[in-house]
C-alpha cells in the first residue's frame, strides 16, 4: 500500500477522486521495483493489475508473425496503461520492457472494477486515456509507412510530452539516444542523425541524457 502524497505524485488522476474514491484507489497499490531490461510481462501473460510508471521508462511492443518488431509507444514516469486489456479482461496483447531502473505502481484488478463502478471521476479520466492512445496508435501506423527518421524520432518524443498522458510536463526530458532508439525502433546512428536534423531545426537541444524541447507541440508537427 502506498501513502496518499505518493499517490499524489505518481497519479495526476487521482486529484479527480472524491475522498473516499481516492483512499479505496490508495490502498489498492503496490510498487514494484524492475530493473533495466527486465520484462514487466510477455505477450499473452495474464497479469491482472492496471499499471503505472512511479519512475523510470518502460517500452510497449510485440513481434508480428513476419518476424517484425513494432514498439506502439514508450512510457514514462507519471504514466499510466493497460486499462484496455483490464476492460476486456484479456491476456495481454504486447510486451512491456523497462529500458532503465524502473518503479511500477499495480493497481489490484479488484480496485479497478470498483473505480469503473463508482467513480465519475476515474470513468472521466479513462475516457481521456484511450482517445489519446487510439489518436496515437493511428497515428503510428500512418507514420511507420510514411516518415523518415527525424519525423519518426519527433513524433515519438512528442508523445512522452502528451498534457493528456502526463499533465503538466516539463519541457526537460530524461532520456538517452539508446532508449530513443529502443522506442523508435532505429538504430543508435540513425538515432544520432535525427536528433542532430531536430536541434538543427531548434526543435529540441540535448545534453548528457536530457532532452529539451521548449514547444513540444512542434515535435508532432514536424517534417523533414
Amino acid at each position: 500500500m502506498i501513502t496518499g502524497e505518493t499517490f499524489l505524485a505518481i497519479a495526476a488522476w487521482s486529484r479527480e477522486l472524491a475522498d473516499d474514491e481516492f483512499e479505496r484507489a490508495r490502498r489498492g497499490i503496490v510498487e514494484k521495483a524492475y530493473p533495466r531490461g527486465a520484462y514487466l510481462w510477455h505477450r499473452g501473460d495474464r497479469f491482472d493489475h492496471w499499471t503505472g510508471v512511479s519512475r523510470g521508462l518502460v517500452k510497449v511492443s510485440t513481434i508480428a508473425k513476419s518476424g517484425k518488431a513494432m514498439t506502439f509507444t514508450g512510457v514514462r514516469t507519471g504514466g499510466w496503461f493497460g486499462e484496455g486489456t483490464m476492460l476486456k479482461d484479456e491476456p495481454r496483447q504486447y510486451d512491456v520492457v523497462a529500458l532503465r531502473d524502473t518503479r511500477i505502481a499495480l493497481m489490484n484488478k479488484a480496485t479497478f472494477a470498483w473505480l469503473l463502478d463508482h467513480s465519475v471521476g476515474f470513468n472521466r479520466f479513462l475516457v481521456r486515456q484511450l482517445n489519446e492512445r487510439l489518436g496515437q496508435f493511428m497515428a503510428l501506423v500512418e507514420y511507420d509507412r510514411t516518415l523518415d527518421a527525424a519525423s519518426r524520432v519527433a513524433r515519438t518524443l512528442g508523445w512522452l510530452y502528451d498534457p493528456v498522458l502526463y499533465p503538466n510536463p516539463a519541457p526537460d526530458l530524461e532520456i538517452t539516444q539508446e532508449e530513443i532508439a529502443l522506442l523508435c525502433g532505429l538504430s543508435r546512428q540513425s538515432t544520432n542523425e535525427a536528433l542532430k536534423v531536430l536541434e538543427r531545426r531548434g526543435v529540441v537541444q540535448t545534453d548528457h541524457g536530457i532532452l529539451t524541447a521548449p514547444d513540444p507541440q512542434r515535435l508532432l508537427r514536424f517534417e523533414t
